[in-house]
């Protein structure tokens, strides 16, 4: 069986997790892979940089002076820290609309200095908090600027999403009668493609000007370098996307997604990662993904050290004490034919 990723309590194996990994070059060949590379999956929010696309290709970033930082937001999964909310809050002032507007539901943040201030001043949680504002903010601002409905915009027929739908047939060259449709966690629709394609969108974010010179990789380069110039805005604080970008500066682009995933872009090589923990717990992700970057020659052993906590993640008891490790235990699969 595929143990692939081991939890250690203490001296005692206690649990494992099965992985399944695709390494794709620019042409969209697997170089590397292990488990099932075909494996079809939904990506969940690993696709906002391409649902970020049409923000940038409808002219809505530009008509309403977005920065890099707005960029990345977009592309996030944030912790709702101060400096998310903000952010959020300033992209829905420019477009003359409240947090009312956001659709994605609300939840406790990630970050709970945040929370705990909210309850202390007598607050509530509103959409502002929840890890998806960001892109929301981002579809209502290509949607205003287009003068379409607002209410509707997280509909799969409304033109922003079907606008979506098209980034991801061209930059992960699969067909949209093929992409499996179903609803995200904050209400937007959510794809669903082998992680072959995964791969092969995330080569095409990291180097997209070695894959065609169009409007589309021009798009994905300005995505891609807001993400990797302000990975704060990403995640956020110990973040394993925000830390990663910022010991890898200005090589590597990452965005994590629910259920196990993490996906990965290496400028250098043009080489994408896509990685999915079959039973979908995130905890897996980081180590595996860790251990791709090593057996890849991506990186070395003083930017690892940086990054100790996530390749070799420790298991906590509630008093915070270290009571045993997760480690991954597997080797990736050359594919011979594959051009690097």
């Amino acid at each position: 069986m595929n143990h692939s990723i081991k939890v250690y309590r203490g001296k005692y194996l206690e649990s494992t997790h099965a992985i399944h990994v695709a390494v794709v070059n620019i042409n969209g060949e697997i170089v590397y892979s292990y488990g099932d590379p075909f494996r079809v999956v939904f990506p969940r929010s690993s696709m906002k940089p391409f649902q970020a696309v049409p923000v940038v290709e409808t002219g809505a970033a530009d008509a309403y002076q977005f920065e890099e930082k707005d960029l990345s937001l977009i592309c996030a999964s944030h912790s709702g820290e101060e400096f998310h909310r903000e952010r959020v809050t300033s992209i829905l002032e420019r477009i003359q609309l409240t947090e009312e507007a956001l659709q994605c539901g609300s939840h406790i943040p990630r970050d709970i200095e945040s929370y705990n201030k909210l309850i202390r001043d007598g607050g509530t949680l509103t959409p502002l908090y929840s890890n998806c504002s960001g892109k929301h903010s981002g579809m209502l601002t290509a949607v205003v600027h287009m003068k379409e409905e607002v209410q509707s915009y997280r509909e799969l027929t409304h033109p922003h999403q079907q606008r979506i739908l098209d980034v991801i047939e061209h930059v992960c060259s699969v067909r949209k009668s093929e992409i499996g449709i179903s609803v995200d966690g904050c209400g937007v629709p959510v794809h669903r493609l082998p992680l072959r394609n995964i791969a092969l969108g995330f080569a095409r974010l990291a180097a997209p000007l070695t894959w065609e010179f169009t409007d589309t990789a021009t798009h994905l380069e300005r995505i891609r370098n807001a993400m990797m110039l302000h990975p704060e805005m990403v995640g956020g604080t110990n973040r394993f996307d925000t830390d990663l970008m910022n010991v890898f500066k200005n090589r590597l682009v990452a965005k994590a997604g629910a259920e196990g995933i993490q996906c990965i872009g290496d400028v250098e090589s043009g080489l994408g990662i896509a990685i999915k923990i079959e039973d979908g717990n995130g905890r897996a992700a980081s180590v595996a993904a860790m251990e791709v970057l090593k057996q890849l020659g991506i990186g070395d052993e003083p930017l690892y050290q940086k990054l100790d906590q996530y390749r070799e993640t420790p298991v906590l008891n509630a008093r915070k004490e270290k009571i045993g490790r997760i480690e991954a235990d597997f080797k990736l699969e050359k594919n011979q034919k594959a051009v690097i």
